[in-house]
């Protein structure tokens, strides 16, 4: 056969989609999208989203499918804001067939999926993520005899130096000033300004300061120290499967004795929702057996309000002196709940609770991005953590389907492990390793022969 000539490349007019590469994620997010529609979540969420339509006039919209579909992936890809969402989807073949778009149509863009955030109300994002963990619930995943709670302060989108009174109108600024020129200070500046509220103790009250950006925000103390403008996110997991049950979004100044009825309240009620009938027949007052928590919850009123209804507390306990008189309810419920966390049960499941209550919770916040909130508003706020709890739980099932819960696992899944090999290798070494030693142990007298050995003495 005779050479030929190298030939002009000519464009191809068309190819078919299955000659498109696709992305090392691709797998994963077929899968996911095979389980969604399956179970019918668009038409669920179009049915939802029924009352955020407009009369037929204009261009339409964003499907309210795609849009929460989009927030799935800054999930699962650990992307912040919608522009990096509109970014990554746009450069990726296997989300463009998640989300339905047509090679020839352009990505959704950020500012529409901020704008549906906000049309959307809070109730539509409630009944997605109570349609994902009804999923749970009929995969088997979801128990809800023991839960697991724990908060976190998440800082918000807003400074400290743009508060005003709520009285007098005032800025922070115009205060520390005033503060200045009282010190006997009489041009102060900002650097004055900033040392002198570096210095004061009692920085701001929620009672008399607010931001005119993010009036639902409220001053609270970080976990580092400082001082913040932040709102309280807790939530309950189930510590039988590590489904995520209850999410609540709450102000920052609240404390957890009070903020876990309502969390516990929220649980119950989508615990009722999907709870077997058997079940709901065995426990018509409850589904809820124990609580696990820590020290921060610890308080007379917790102990003696789930006493009485019959729920088992495991709550840490800090060490302080007390005096019962006069206080035989408080006392029992305390010494029963000592008795519960030192037992054996009990140990395990403040263990348990630190690894699927804990760790999850600080993964949600570095993969969502939660350090620092980048929306303004409760609303907006818990409507995040909605939808973010959600993809955990979408996460869980797709673990628990398909042996993957990101897209990251789903790609190395065909790759052999690095500590594997590492393993293997370490465990080839000590082989080799016990396999000289026992040549050496038996050539030995040989070698320590001496001159013998030279002239073929052989033992």
């Amino acid at each position: 056969m005779a050479m030929g000539h190298k030939q002009p490349l000519q464009p191809q007019l068309f190819i078919t989609h299955a000659q498109l590469p696709q992305s090392a994620g691709h797998p994963f997010y077929q899968a996911l999208d095979r389980a969604l529609t399956q179970a019918g979540f668009d038409a669920f969420v179009e049915s939802v989203c029924e009352p955020a339509y407009a009369a037929p006039m204009g261009r339409p919209s964003l499907p309210p499918g795609v849009y929460f579909r989009c927030l799935f992936v800054g999930y699962f890809e650990g992307i912040r804001s919608e522009r990096g969402i509109a970014w990554r989807i746009s450069d990726s073949l296997s989300l463009r067939c998640f989300l339905g778009v047509a090679l020839d149509q352009g990505p959704p863009d950020h500012s529409t999926i901020s704008r549906t955030r906000r049309r959307l109300e809070l109730s539509m994002h409630q009944r997605v993520f109570d349609w994902v963990l009804a999923r749970l619930g009929e995969s088997g995943l979801v128990c809800g005899r023991t839960l697991g709670v724990d908060a976190s302060t998440l800082e918000a989108n807003a400074a400290m130096r743009s508060l005003e009174r709520r009285d007098t109108g005032q800025s922070y600024q115009d205060f520390l000033s005033d503060l200045a020129k009282a010190q006997g200070i009489e041009n102060p500046t900002k650097e004055d300004c900033a040392r002198l509220d570096r210095k004061r103790k009692n920085k701001a009250s929620n009672q008399d300061w607010v931001n005119p950006h993010d009036r639902d925000a409220r001053v609270a103390k970080m976990k580092d120290g400082r001082t913040h403008l932040a709102y309280k996110d807790e939530h309950a997991i189930d510590l039988d499967t590590g489904a995520v049950v209850a999410v609540t979004v709450q102000e920052a100044d609240t404390g957890d004795t009070k903020s876990l009825p309502v969390t516990m309240e929220q649980a119950e009620t989508n615990l009722v929702a999907i709870r077997e009938p058997v079940y709901a027949q065995a426990h018509p007052e409850s589904g809820i057996e124990e609580v696990v928590t820590d020290k921060g919850y610890h308080s007379d009123e917790i102990l003696v309000k789930y006493a009485e209804q019959g729920i088992r507390t495991y709550i840490s306990e800090p060490k302080q002196k007390r005096n019962w008189k006069g206080k035989a309810r408080q006392k029992k419920a305390t010494y029963a709940n000592r008795r519960r966390i030192r037992g054996k049960r009990g140990k395990a499941l403040l263990r348990r609770r630190g690894e699927l209550v804990e760790r999850p919770f600080a993964h949600r916040m570095d993969r969502g991005r939660l350090r620092r909130l980048h929306v303004r508003g409760k609303g907006n706020v818990y409507k995040q953590e909605l939808l973010l709890c959600a993809a955990q739980n979408l996460g869980l099932l797709m673990r628990a389907a398909y042996g993957a819960g990101t897209p990251r696992r789903q790609a190395e899944a065909g790759r052999p492990d690095a500590r594997t090999a590492t393993g293997l290798l370490a465990l080839l070494l000590v082989l080799l390793s016990a396999l000289w030693r026992q040549l050496s142990m038996r050539w030995a007298p040989r070698w320590q022969a001496g001159p013998a050995w030279q002239l073929g003495y052989a033992g």
